[in-house]
């Protein structure tokens, strides 16, 4: 549903950020994607987004070339604090980007509240994003991104700024969201634990510019738990592979070409 090819692109100071990066993301992944800091995570997404206009290369969301901000298409970003508006609801937020859609203000209004009864908020509605803690105004960014039925959905580093408990609360949130709602999601983030324990698969993109390091499949059961998942062999293999890879070592033999989308047999 979404395929990348021979993405490039440059900023105005010549810092090459992409170089030539394919990408393939089947419907229904949950993609994460790893890499060292500053080697171009972000301005990928913002390209997949249209939030910037890459230097060449064609992105398509669903057969359609990307050259604007997608219809179809929700961000999830890290600072939950800026992408919140303080004078609005909990609710009236989530149901803020659903006037695109051209729904009425009872619709959206009863969207907004079954996104946030899905991301365990049912009672936060009438409150302020200010009245919540960090991980609740978090929840309430993914409930708005829920809300618009996005057929694709792109986070960055989405729990890089709670605390280590809510972080894994945040990171099941999602696995049951992606199973329940069949949203395909790509998640950037910068930690290796995180990109195995929610992935289907993980890309390890190289130091900049970005092109695609390495491309894994995770083969853990679908049912994933904190503790359980977290102490299997293959759990402790993949984190180990997929952070060798991060630190610059060399792509795992066997492994799939860069830029495809393995099978996965789970």
């Amino acid at each position: 549903m979404l395929q990348i090819t021979g993405l490039n692109h440059s900023y105005a100071d010549g810092h090459l950020a992409l170089d030539g990066l394919d990408l393939t993301v089947p419907d229904g992944e949950l993609l994460s994607i790893v890499g060292p800091s500053g080697c171009g995570k972000s301005t990928l997404l913002r390209c997949i987004a249209g939030l910037i206009r890459p230097t060449s290369g064609t992105i398509s969301l669903n057969g359609a070339p990307i050259n604007g901000v997608p219809d179809d298409l929700a961000v999830v970003f890290q600072d939950y604090s800026r992408s919140l508006f303080p004078w609005l609801t909990v609710r009236d937020n989530v149901a803020l980007p659903l006037r695109r859609r051209g729904m009425g203000r009872a619709e959206r209004r009863a969207a907004a509240l079954k996104a946030l009864e899905s991301v365990g908020l049912p009672d936060a509605g009438r409150k302020y994003p200010w009245q919540l803690s960090g991980g609740m105004q978090q929840r309430v960014s993914i409930a708005r991104a829920l809300a618009y039925r996005p057929s694709l959905m792109l986070m960055d580093e989405p729990f890089g700024s709670v605390d280590a408990q809510t972080r894994e609360d945040l990171e099941d949130l999602v696995l049951r969201v992606h199973r329940s709602e069949k949203i395909t999601i790509l998640l950037v983030t910068h930690d290796i634990d995180e990109s195995v324990y929610v992935g289907d698969r993980v890309v390890v993109l190289n130091r900049a510019p970005a092109r695609v390091h390495a491309d894994l499949p995770v083969e853990l059961p679908d049912a994933r738990d904190q503790i359980e998942t977290r102490g299997l062999p293959e759990f402790v293999r993949m984190r180990a592979e997929v952070g060798r890879l991060v630190r610059g070592g060399a792509r795992v033999p066997g492994a799939a070409p860069a830029g495809t989308a393995p099978t996965l047999d789970k």
